[in-house]
């Protein structure tokens, strides 16, 4: 199955990473959100040069979609990080006082000096469609921030007051200019960080099924009716027309409609319609 390298980075990207750089000296803390399903794939590499030097707290977002066991290895993975999902609250109070933790000697010599009360400010960073605004319009008790499940929403900066004593500065998502390992551009463009209308989704579907018979079989064989006899040895373009004929997405003799079946594919792993799914573990990367 032959595969075209993925790249997608549109000028108000530049723009961002120097907004990154502009804005540093106004904040205590960055907030760098990652996707829990691919927490590798979606830590952008040249955060850490933009934010070095700052006081750094690892979000993964987007629990409700990952595998809840992988998670718990990728907590252990990173060195200081919490596990979040803005849409049921899950982890927010981790986050407030994780914040508080790593700032704490800030926070002293604020009270040392009798400046009770003065508010933290953090810039979260990230991916495009990793969650910040989800996120932000969580911490504020409002929707500040516009939401859609698309990436490329946010494109200019805001600060956005929060009800736990933090102010926050949202900067757009930003990706990098190349790749360097096909399997990660898969995993954004799979994971809806990359525009769907600049990519071959048929192909990403394709890639889905293969990725999802490495990773969860259990899951993906049983949300679309597949045997063990059926799929043995099948690639990933073979998985897909046989779920494209199960389901019955056939067009005029009996051709599958593959554009149909890759939007059905991605959207119901997308939204853990297939189960909680991580495309990445901690272990992968260490034997990579």
């Amino acid at each position: 199955m032959a595969q075209n390298p993925i790249q997608w980075f549109p000028g108000h990207m530049a723009k961002t990473r120097r907004m990154i750089s502009e804005c540093l000296g106004s904040v205590d803390i960055i907030l760098e959100l990652l996707d829990a399903r691919i927490p590798y794939s979606s830590k952008n590499p040249e955060i850490e040069k933009l934010t070095a030097g700052k006081p750094k707290l690892t979000v993964l977002t987007k629990s409700s979609l990952a595998d809840p066991e992988v998670s718990k290895r990728w907590m252990e993975y990173f060195d200081n990080a919490v596990l979040i999902d803005s849409t049921d609250s899950l982890g927010i109070k981790a986050l407030s006082d994780a914040v508080k933790a790593t700032l704490s000697d800030k926070i002293e010599r604020y009270l040392s000096k009798g400046m009770e009360g003065r508010r933290l400010k953090a810039m979260i960073v990230g991916i495009p469609n990793v969650g910040k605004s989800s996120l932000i319009n969580r911490l504020s008790g409002a929707k500040r921030a516009k939401v859609e499940d698309r990436p490329g929403v946010t494109v200019n900066k805001q600060w956005v007051t929060t009800e736990i004593g933090l102010d926050l500065l949202d900067m757009p998502g930003v990706l990098w200019p190349k790749f360097e390992d096909e399997r990660i551009g898969q995993n954004l463009a799979i994971t809806g960080a990359i525009r769907d209308k600049i990519l071959d989704t048929e192909q990403m579907a394709m890639i889905l099924c293969q990725r999802l018979m490495e990773c969860a079989p259990d899951k993906f064989m049983a949300r679309y009716k597949l045997t063990e006899d059926e799929t043995y040895g099948l690639d990933g373009y073979d998985l897909f027309e046989l779920v494209a004929r199960k389901r019955g997405m056939l067009m005029s003799g009996g051709q599958i409609n593959s554009s149909r079946c890759a939007e059905m594919l991605l959207d119901e792993f997308r939204g853990a319609v297939i189960g909680r799914i991580s495309l990445e573990t901690p272990e992968d990367i260490q034997n990579a």
